[in-house]
């Protein structure tokens, strides 16, 4: 998936929604019921009861983008059932977007390279 040049922050919404809304009912669902300003570019995934879908929606500046993502086989990597959010780096986002676990995607942690020592 294409994500902006920047670093958006990216949320993933924990508790499974209707994938019978559209841009202005998720819009207003993260808006009134998470607190999140979908207008500020943020990325906001939701998912699907059974956990083989994803909606994912965010605002571009021009207009609402919603994209819908449906595995033919399997499941997508979900944390627990809770109300909430969580937040999700750009690896960990993307993983999830190809349908990887991306609860095992850390970041490395910087440091010296042994030459320069």
């Amino acid at each position: 998936m294409m994500l902006p040049d920047h670093s958006p922050r990216i949320v993933l919404v924990t508790r499974p929604v209707d994938f019978r809304r559209g841009h202005d009912a998720l819009a207003a669902t993260a808006l009134l019921e998470l607190d999140i300003d979908i207008y500020s570019g943020v990325i906001v995934i939701f998912r699907s009861k059974r956990g083989d879908k994803l909606k994912i929606l965010t605002w571009d500046g021009t207009g609402l983008v919603l994209i819908f993502k449906r595995l033919e086989e399997g499941r997508f990597a979900w944390p627990g059932i809770k109300d909430g959010t969580m937040r999700l780096s750009r690896g960990q986002f993307e993983a999830l977007f190809e349908g990887l676990d991306w609860r095992r995607v850390r970041a490395l942690t910087p440091r010296r390279p042994l030459a320069a020592e």
